[in-house]
């Protein structure tokens, strides 16, 4: 049986970078840990660090090994935090899966509604690959994931998608590159400087179709999976950039860039995934309501 006061040492000086640093954490020798992790790793034959010069670095099963023991201690500090609260103080844990596509803003706005409930809620919040979170749903790791697709079809795992809404896209720019390309909309993005999602979104295929519909040709210079980072790009001047409609206001007073133009005919949507065909948790709950009472408030 797999020893977890031995992981849990592995984990201290995994997570600290070395032995030195662990003992300091868990007031303990550092013949102790050495000794713990030893025994540990003669358990199963296998090495977890490797000695570079005067470094403790990980081997590779002690990479792979790391996010098992991750998500173990991250669990069992929610666990202890859950046993400790009194009966009348015990909150209602809400694990969140986030697509790494979604811009920041919009989650935010989405999860916002679960924070003005009548229970006491603690929220976690998780972002990944889809693919991923929907295997960490699938065993019951996350209540809920929000992507901007439905359950993937090809997948073999029990899900249900509620579509929370969806909106047009806006194109923004600093003032100084938004004189520079001046004109009506969206001609005036032929040869402009242009920042895209990544391809793994589902909006940059539509973008891409709607370029060539208008017979438009930016240019690109940028790719970015996160969306943040592409605003961030987009702040500094660095090309005309894009985001969900819903949020123009918020772009526009948070990075100091002024908005070029809007278009409905590339939308992007946003979903919420879970286990439950009814939904049940009450954080479920107050995303899907919120989401059409206060978000996408033209959804029917």
């Amino acid at each position: 049986m797999l020893n977890y006061r031995q992981l849990h040492y592995f984990w201290v000086v995994a997570k600290t970078g070395s032995i030195v640093r662990a003992c300091e954490q868990l007031n303990l020798t550092p013949q102790t840990i050495s000794g713990q992790i030893s025994l540990l790793e003669q358990t199963y034959g296998i090495a977890l660090f490797q000695r570079v010069g005067r470094q403790l670095e990980l081997t590779e099963a002690g990479r792979q090994a790391l996010p098992y023991a991750e998500q173990m201690f991250q669990t069992g500090n929610e666990l202890e935090a859950m046993l400790r609260a009194q009966p009348n103080e015990q909150q209602i844990l809400f694990r969140v899966g986030v697509a790494d596509v979604v811009p920041k803003s919009i989650v935010y706005r989405l999860i916002a509604p679960t924070m003005e409930l009548s229970e006491p809620i603690r929220i976690t919040c998780r972002e990944d690959k889809l693919e991923r979170l929907l295997a960490d749903l699938a065993i019951q790791r996350l209540d809920l994931v929000i992507s901007d697709s439905p359950m993937p079809s090809h997948l073999d795992i029990k899900g249900y998608s509620q579509k929370l809404g969806e909106c047009g896209i806006s194109f923004f720019a600093t003032p100084a590159l938004a004189d520079r390309y001046a004109g009506d909309f969206p001609q005036c993005l032929h040869g402009a400087p242009l920042l895209i999602p990544g391809a793994e979104t589902v909006v940059r295929s539509r973008l891409q179709r709607w370029f060539a519909e208008q017979q438009i040709q930016p240019k690109i210079i940028g790719e970015f999976d996160d969306s943040a980072l592409m605003q961030a790009f987009g702040q500094s001047g660095s090309g005309i950039f894009i985001a969900p409609s819903v949020i123009a206001d918020e772009v526009v007073r948070q990075y100091g860039v002024v908005l070029i133009g809007q278009t409905l005919a590339v939308t992007e949507s946003f979903y919420a995934i879970s286990v439950e065909r009814r939904v049940k948790h009450p954080g479920i709950v107050a995303i899907t309501e919120g989401a059409r009472r206060e978000l996408f408030t033209d959804l029917p």
